[in-house]
């Protein structure tokens, strides 16, 4: 499995392509993938970093299989006030996320021995989207040696972003160049960006949001699905006008670069 730059039909777009693993299933719930990645908690109640419910951990009356409930640790920093890093759900919380969507069971989508690779595609999936953030934040990564970090984020199902609606509008204009799917899910993540104004001074930190949309791709050449991922900052700000625009020219000049990873 493999992430890596979209080929020449969607060279002006940011968008990383996802092979999930043999066996997987879709890596994004499409309509509660903003469960991910979650932080822990057992509390009942509403997380306010990511609008959802907090996931339960106990196994569901009728369940079958015995999931795993230990979860992982990602690579996505947390908020500056700690050196902690966001966690994935585990297989039993991704499960009982799904009973409560209704997708499980014997009217659901999802059988249980899939979940667990699932859960793997899904975090894989959520890393190769950090790493298009990091992409777009090296430039200001630079200039202030600080790293960012994901203060909090929120799946937004159903909800287009301008740009989706460009991009359809464009395929119903010119079918045989755009592809008319329109994104099954959508995120808006958080970035906190540091400055330093000097190097004793200790960093702030500047929010800034990030949009996400999720496509559903052709099979590969194995006949296995992969997933486009379109991932940009938000247009609500110049600095983020000016960043889209020197990665547009960028990628006019250079042309898409392509790269390889291997899932865990």
């Amino acid at each position: 499995m493999g992430w890596f730059w979209a080929d020449q039909e969607n060279a002006g777009k940011s968008i990383t392509a996802i092979t999930p693993a043999a066996g997987a299933r879709c890596p994004v719930m499409h309509e509660s993938s903003s469960e991910c990645p979650v932080i822990q908690a057992d509390n009942e109640g509403i997380n306010p970093l990511n609008n959802m419910p907090v996931l339960a951990a106990s196994k569901q009356p009728g369940q079958k299989l015995d999931l795993p409930v230990d979860r992982t640790i990602s690579s996505i920093p947390k908020s500056p006030d700690s050196s902690e890093f966001w966690e994935y759900p585990s297989p039993q919380q991704m499960y009982n996320a799904m009973v409560r969507k209704g997708k499980i069971g014997n009217s659901g989508e999802v059988a249980e021995d899939a979940v667990e690779s699932m859960v793997q595609v899904h975090n894989f999936l959520n890393e190769g989207c950090w790493q298009e953030v990091l992409e777009w934040e090296k430039p200001h990564t630079d200039e202030s040696h600080v790293q960012p970090k994901l203060l909090k984020f929120m799946g937004k199902p159903g909800v287009l972003s301008p740009r989706a609606r460009w991009m359809h509008l464009c395929a119903l204009l010119f079918p045989a160049r755009f592809s008319q799917e329109l994104p099954f899910d959508r995120h808006d993540w958080i970035v906190l960006r540091g400055e330093r104004k000097a190097e004793q001074q200790p960093p702030t930190f500047k929010q800034v949001r990030y949009v996400l949309d999720f496509y559903g791709g052709p099979d590969d050449e194995n006949g296995m699905p992969t997933f486009h991922v379109d991932v940009r900052p938000a247009l609500d700000s110049m600095d983020n006008a000016k960043d889209r625009m020197t990665r547009f020219l960028d990628r006019i000049i250079s042309g898409p670069s392509s790269s390889s990873s291997s899932a865990p």
